[in-house]
């Protein structure tokens, strides 16, 4: 198999995995949405308070519940979204015209391959900041939630307890530690179609510029060595002259 076919078909790979972990970013994250009835949980910040709530427990006591002081921007929730998005629709077009490429037998113009290295590195920096968001994010609601670690459990335990909110927090954990560890996987893939855009680019280059000059070199080449090879033809004999 030529090197651009087996270029093509890596690409065509990726492509599809990306398709796959786009939406293992965009369907947790639109769960979590739903459950948080669109607010972002992503950088909120909140407090844990004791107090004698009946309200809450149907029973006269102390209760410690969480307060939510102020929600999360929703741009750190809807720029991860969107990264997602974005690949998923990119990974489709994208891996279709890969399948007509392989079925064509051609590739890219020089121009083409040139304007999917230039997009694969700017969205190479945008999911690569996506995920440091929501990465960073995460971390920050699971201080508030553990109290800076001070509770008797984790994070992830938190789902299964009750933080006596309006919103559902059953399953949040669960949700944006899929849709991080899935985003990163898309910087990794996003990483990866930038190298082979700009290995097909350099090798569609190469042809483009190699090509035409082959042929000549190649009849250079033939008409030197037969030039090398002919024997001389011998010279006549000189003819003698009489002076009278």
């Amino acid at each position: 198999m030529e090197l651009d076919r087996r270029l093509l078909l890596a690409h065509c790979t990726v492509h599809a995995l990306s398709i796959a972990a786009g939406l293992l970013v965009v369907v947790p994250m639109a769960l979590n949405g739903s459950a948080f009835k669109g607010r972002c949980a992503l950088f909120s910040t909140g407090y844990w308070r004791t107090e004698n709530r009946v309200e809450l427990t149907g029973q006269p006591g102390d209760v410690s519940h969480l307060v939510v002081q102020q929600w999360g921007p929703p741009a750190a929730c809807q720029f991860a979204t969107f990264v997602g998005i974005f690949t998923v629709l990119y990974g489709a077009a994208q891996g279709w015209r890969c399948l007509l490429y392989l079925h064509g037998r051609h590739d890219d113009t020089l121009f083409s391959s040139f304007l999917t290295v230039l997009l694969s590195v700017c969205v190479l920096f945008l999911s690569g900041g996506a995920s440091v968001i929501l990465s960073l994010g995460l971390v920050s609601w699971c201080d508030t939630v553990t109290d800076a670690n001070t509770r008797p459990y984790s994070c992830a335990e938190s789902q299964s307890v009750s933080l006596y909110l309006d919103v559902d927090t059953s399953s949040f954990y669960t949700e944006l530690n899929l849709a991080e560890a899935s985003l990163w996987l898309v910087t990794a893939l996003w990483l990866t179609q930038s190298t082979l855009a700009f290995l097909r680019l350099y090798h569609s280059h190469s042809q483009h510029i190699g090509g035409p000059c082959l042929p000549r070199e190649k009849d250079l080449l033939l008409g030197y060595s037969l030039s090398e090879g002919s024997p001389t033809p011998p010279h006549p004999p000189a003819t003698p002259t009489i002076l009278v």
